[in-house]
């Protein structure tokens, strides 16, 4: 099973505004987001979800343009056709686009849909557009462009039409905290800081016409985010701090003073390795942001409260939620986020 990778963007390195919409979207707002780890920026396509072990894809196209004719619809999923007829399976085709004319769909409210919702009229024109898309690409076969396989591949293609803001597409990444409400500028800045990660997956290192034989390789070309840099970023500006730097939180160091000096850097290690863990546990992560939520609300209402009198008013069932924290590191946590809110304030 080969895979030759064809069609990356040899000269544009930037990432568009619609290419880190898509990535939130595969993200936050598919009933299988979790199941996704890995976003492999411009090796298959715009953008490819992979699960942790790249052994399960969702390929996505994305087109910025925002009234798209049912032909150039058509013409926008020629890089999704190329990888159906490829020896490689990718579980989900995805068209992440603009918007479409009035004459795409039958449904205009539906913005998620398959071809079910593309009005009779506009599938020949779709057709037609993917069709001669299709001629015009060197790296697709003639012979692969037949009526029986483009009908195939079109009932399985998720057409997704973007209706949000930036910010919106960020603050779904805290869902799980609905009273954390940062400002629209904090939310169009980490989209912003999130999309100019994206580009820089799109490195000097040429790709093009290179022979894979599992998807598993593309990861080691490192063209990837994941989940976790992604979370962690977002943390990390909401609480004006990194939690896994290497310096002491200044609100620890009572703590810290009590253990014995020769421990005090294995300690420090074990509370970051325990945040890690509990942060990426896909079991407690709703627990995780419930309780930072709580506890970030316990700060800002009570700044001057010491971290161990913040520590005793959470409830014992939150603190169970998230098993990774003993009782040393989750002072560590609350610590981390004082002193980023008092920072920040």
């Amino acid at each position: 099973m080969n895979y030759k990778v064809q069609s990356t963007e040899k000269l544009r390195k930037s990432c568009s505004e619609m290419e880190t919409k898509a990535l939130l979207y595969l993200m936050n707002f598919r009933d299988d987001s979790d199941e996704i780890y890995y976003f492999v920026v411009d090796f298959f396509n715009d953008l490819t979800g992979a699960n942790n072990r790249a052994t399960k894809l969702w390929d996505v196209q994305s087109k910025g343009a925002t009234s798209n004719s049912p032909r150039q619809v058509g013409e926008a999923l020629v890089t999704l056709y190329k990888n159906y007829v490829e020896e490689f399976t990718f579980e989900y085709y995805i068209l992440f686009i603009g918007g479409v004319s009035s004459t795409v769909r039958k449904n205009s409210a539906i913005d998620i849909f398959g071809i079910e919702n593309i009005s009779d009229s506009a599938k020949p024109h779709l057709i037609d557009g993917l069709k001669s898309e299709c001629k015009e690409k060197s790296y697709i076969d003639d012979n692969l462009v037949t009526n029986e396989r483009i009908h195939s591949f079109l009932q399985n293609i998720t057409f997704v039409v973007d209706n949000k803001t930036p910010s919106a597409y960020v603050k779904q990444i805290l869902k799980d905290c609905p009273k954390l409400n940062p400002s629209e500028s904090r939310l169009q800045s980490i989209f912003n800081e999130i999309r100019d990660k994206q580009s820089g997956k799109k490195n000097d290192q040429i790709i093009e016409g290179l022979v894979i034989t599992e998807p598993i390789e593309a990861i080691n070309y490192f063209r990837h985010l994941t989940i976790k840099e992604i979370k962690m970023l977002v943390l990390q500006r909401v609480i004006n701090s990194n939690p896994l730097e290497a310096s002491t939180p200044t609100s620890f160091i009572d703590i810290l003073s009590k253990c014995p000096e020769h421990t005090r850097k294995d300690c420090l290690e074990s509370c970051k390795q325990s945040l890690c863990q509990v942060m990426f546990n896909n079991n407690a992560q709703q627990g995780f942001w419930t309780l930072f939520q709580n506890i970030y609300f316990m700060i800002i209402d009570n700044p001057k409260e010491s971290v161990l009198h913040i520590y005793n008013r959470i409830d014992k069932e939150e603190k169970d939620n998230c098993p990774n924290f003993d009782a040393i590191s989750l002072q560590y946590f609350i610590a981390k986020i004082k002193d980023g809110v008092t920072n920040d304030n």
